[in-house]
């Protein structure tokens, strides 16, 4: 080889490799371009994640939005918002005001052993009943069941009277009341399941879209505020009042016995 195509060969060599510098330091300022790139994204979407959770996390819930909501008062209501709900002849000399929250366990026990003597008390005029709702097990441990049953409840007294009264027996069932610890009324789909072993409410698509889009929720916490603000003294369920007083001294009333025992007594005076 002579010394001419030698030097030309060691040229076009040290060509290649400046070439071959050059493509390498584009491809390694293409890839730390794309490491920045992905750490700006990974930096704003944290940010952004943060900003959200932030924003969520200061946005009241469903039910603390209800307390303030428009409220939609069921049918078969009187009184602001439609908290006061009387059910019975207007015959009837007086009217007894019975508080409950559909969690709780000893409301259960006294419509499982008296409802169907409350019942017969309203049907034969002996006095009318005014129902009160609570919602306090919720707070207990965070729950929505009783607020969410409660709404329910709206949803069978838009029905009618008779479709409330057998709902809220159908709630608190041996069947189908849940342990105070298990919050089951918070399903919608569960309360339209009990809904469905009352005639009035089987397959009553207007009352299971009212569950559904929770029409009667802001009624439900105006109810539990009724509660909360109560001037009767009662801090517990169930609670009986009758002329403006507790009977029996707050202490439940489990047995017909003594329903009818201590109801007869406040009649009477």
């Amino acid at each position: 080889m002579s010394k001419r195509n030698n030097q030309a060969a060691k040229t076009a060599a040290r060509e290649r490799l400046r070439i071959e510098r050059e493509r390498q330091a584009k491809r390694d300022k293409a890839k730390r371009q794309i490491i920045v790139a992905a750490s700006v994204v990974a930096v704003l979407a944290a940010a952004g994640g943060i900003g959200y959770a932030v924003v969520q996390g200061n946005k009241p819930s469903h039910w603390e939005a209800a307390k303030s909501a428009k409220v939609v008062a069921p049918a078969n209501t009187t009184g602001t918002n439609g908290t006061t709900v009387v059910i019975g002849k207007d015959t009837a000399p007086k009217t007894l005001k019975v508080y409950e929250d559909p969690r709780c366990p000893v409301c259960a026990q006294f419509e499982q052993t008296v409802g169907t003597t409350v019942k017969q008390d309203i049907d034969s005029g002996k006095f009318k009943f005014q129902y009160v709702g609570a919602t306090f097990i919720d707070g207990h441990d965070n729950g929505q069941g009783s607020k969410n049953a409660l709404s329910a409840l709206g949803a069978a007294l838009n029905v009618s009277p008779e479709a409330f009264l057998e709902y809220k027996t159908a709630l608190y069932s041996t069947k189908w009341h849940p342990d105070e610890t298990d919050d089951k009324f918070k399903d919608d789909s569960y309360l339209i399941k009990v809904a469905d072993t009352v005639p009035a409410l089987k397959g009553n698509t207007k009352f299971q879209d009212a569950v559904h889009k929770g029409t009667y929720d802001a009624w439900a916490m105006a109810m539990s505020k009724t509660f909360d603000d109560n001037k009767d003294g009662v801090t517990g369920t169930p609670g009986f009042v009758m002329d403006g007083k507790q009977l029996n001294g707050g202490t439940p009333l489990l047995t017909v016995a003594d329903f009818n025992r201590v109801v007869d007594a406040a009649l009477k005076a």
